[in-house]
C-alpha cells in the first residue's frame, strides 16, 4: 500500500480528529489532540499523518514530556495518541508513522520516546520496559505495557524518575 507519511497541516485537523474517534470509538483521544495543539510545547513536525490517495488514514503524535527525579528533570517524548482508520489497520501504516516520527524526533535532538501501549506491538521498534531505566508513571500500568526506547546512544542514561504528562493527557484518561 502506497501511503505518504508527513507532518500534519491545518487542512488535516478535522480528519485527524475523525480518525481517533473511529479508532478509539470515543471522542477523548481526538479532543486531546485538539487541546495539545494549543499547548506551547506542541511541535507540529511531530504530529504525523499517513495519507492514502491524499486522504488522512492515520495519525501519531509525539509530545514532549518531563521525567522528574529528586535531583533532575529530563525531557523525553510521549508517543500518544496513535490511530489508524479501521479500514486501513494491519497494513503497516502505524509502523511507518512511528519510524518517521523517530527520524524527525532524532533530528530535532530528542533522545528518547516513552509509550503506554501494547507489549506485543511496540518492541518491534526497539521499545523495552521503561523500568529498565527506573522510569515510572504516576498511575498503575503493567510493567510490560509501559515502554521506552532510546533514539540516541545512552539517550535514557541517568534519566530515572516519574513521567509528568501535560494536563491535556489526563482529560483523555
Amino acid at each position: 500500500m502506497d501511503v505518504i507519511i508527513t507532518s500534519e497541516s491545518p487542512e488535516d485537523f478535522d480528519s485527524i480528529t475523525k480518525i481517533h474517534n473511529l479508532a478509539f470509538k470515543q471522542p477523548n483521544e481526538g479532543k486531546m489532540v485538539i487541546e495539545l495543539r494549543k499547548n506551547p510545547l506542541f511541535i507540529s513536525k511531530l504530529s504525523i499523518v499517513a495519507k492514502y490517495n491524499e486522504i488522512v488514514v492515520g495519525h501519531v503524535l509525539f509530545f514532549p514530556i518531563k521525567i522528574r527525579s529528586k535531583s533532575k528533570i529530563s525531557t523525553s517524548l510521549s508517543l500518544a495518541p496513535m490511530a489508524v482508520h479501521p479500514d486501513f489497520q494491519n497494513k503497516g501504516i502505524g509502523g511507518k508513522m512511528v519510524k518517521e516520527g523517530f527520524k524527525i524526533a532524532k533530528n530535532l535532538g530528542f533522545n528518547s520516546v516513552i509509550v503506554v501501549g501494547h507489549p506485543n506491538y511496540y518492541p518491534r521498534f526497539g521499545f523495552k520496559p521503561a523500568s529498565k531505566w527506573g522510569i515510572t508513571l504516576p498511575f498503575d500500568v503493567p510493567d510490560k505495557a509501559f515502554l521506552a526506547v532510546e533514539l540516541q546512544k545512552d539517550g535514557l542514561k541517568n534519566c530515572s524518575g516519574v513521567v509528568e504528562y501535560p494536563s491535556e493527557y489526563e482529560a483523555a484518561l
